[in-house]
């Protein structure tokens, strides 16, 4: 198969998505693999180490899209890409098309098969493509939350950790998954007060066995939501539902309600967020006011830290492009279940229920 990796143009996106190991790999599994030039540059790879793995270089962006059956990304594309793409081709990404109702159009037009990474299961009913970018997200959720309680940044002036004779500032979690429980230990790492609040109770039993007495957990109610996150410094929303839009845990009233300076950061940003004042922004602006909260939701966290998040994504992306890849697409969707959960678009159809139920369209099961 031709495997097409083009350069990632969304703001401050600094990952490729596959290393030079990777188009090894898929030389030595006997398939080709067009490059666009400078597409790992951002996370420290050079074209020479592209070539030097067997990957043929491109012209240009258009000639990657020419050239492949089957394009490989980071992010979902832009609007302004979509015109790139031929009926029958395959993309495999993050696509997060719940919350992206012009993008899920454009796709469904161009009558492609779409496969988001984020949708994929293991046989253990896990995510395991999302995991790798959800653990970075969620760690780095608290050290942005940190950076933005200082004064110079207008946040309270809070330093999280506290220091003898003053108390560290209080974090509260939602959600106590793989970005909730990344958040966790970065948080009691930096001696804040930290609160988790999650549905499941057994995950909530989990963490209060591993931090043994360092944080809270509360079942997640309407009520325990309000009174935490009042109380709360730095707020993180780590809440997700596999392919659907994220629930909107806390009303503009209740953000109303919280310390002037505190923070808010919403990693559920790409699943539209569970702040109902909850708005995309990047990292050139990632920040922006409401009701005397500071709100940070960037979209593509993980895009600043590529060298870390590049080689992550590889090594949980690689064994299934190497599936599609040497099967085909249609055979390796067929004999895998879980794979067959990731393709949220075919052939101008939608093919997740999440996503048709977050616009309001037609549901048509892939098999």
């Amino acid at each position: 198969m031709v495997v097409g990796v083009p350069k990632e143009i969304k703001d401050h996106e600094y990952r490729v998505s596959v290393t030079p190991d990777g188009v090894r790999a898929l030389r030595q599994a006997g398939h080709t693999v067009w490059v666009e030039p400078s597409a790992g540059a951002g996370s420290g790879y050079s074209d020479e180490d592209y070539r030097n793995a067997g990957a043929s270089m491109a012209q240009s962006k258009e000639q990657v899209f020419q050239e492949a059956t089957l394009i490989v990304k980071v992010k979902e594309p832009v609007l302004s890409e979509c015109h790139l793409f031929r009926s029958g081709q395959t993309l495999f990404t993050y696509l997060h098309l719940a919350s992206l109702p012009e993008l899920t159009k454009a796709l469904m037009e161009a009558k492609i098969t779409a496969i988001a990474y984020e949708t994929i299961e293991a046989k253990d009913g896990t995510l395991p493509m999302l995991k790798p970018m959800s653990e970075i997200a969620g760690r780095m959720s608290v050290q942005v939350g940190a950076r933005y309680l200082e004064k110079t940044q207008g946040g309270r002036g809070l330093l999280l950790a506290g220091v003898p004779g003053v108390e560290p500032g209080k974090v509260v979690i939602l959600g106590a998954g793989v970005v909730g429980s990344a958040a966790t230990r970065i948080a009691v790492g930096m001696g804040a007060q930290v609160t988790v609040v999650n549905l499941d109770l057994e995950r909530l039993r989990s963490l209060d066995d591993l931090y043994r007495g360092r944080i809270v957990t509360l079942a997640s109610t309407q009520a325990a939501i309000e009174k935490s996150v009042i109380a709360a410094d730095l707020v993180i929303g780590a809440v997700l539902v596999p392919g659907a839009r994220a629930p909107k845990l806390v009303t503009r009233g209740l953000v109303s309600r919280m310390k002037p300076g505190s923070v808010v950061v919403d990693v559920a940003v790409d699943q539209g967020g569970c702040f109902e004042t909850t708005k995309p922004t990047t990292h050139s602006d990632p920040v922006y006011l409401v009701e005397g909260v500071l709100h940070y939701c960037v979209a593509n966290m993980p895009g600043i830290v590529p060298r870390t998040s590049t080689v992550a994504l590889t090594n949980a992306t690689l064994p299934y492009l190497l599936r599609l890849a040497s099967q085909g697409v249609e055979q390796a969707v067929r004999t895998d279940s879980g794979l067959a959960k990731g393709v949220n678009l075919s052939g101008g159809k939608i093919t997740c229920h999440g996503v048709a139920d977050a616009h309001g369209l037609r549901f048509d099961p892939l098999i």
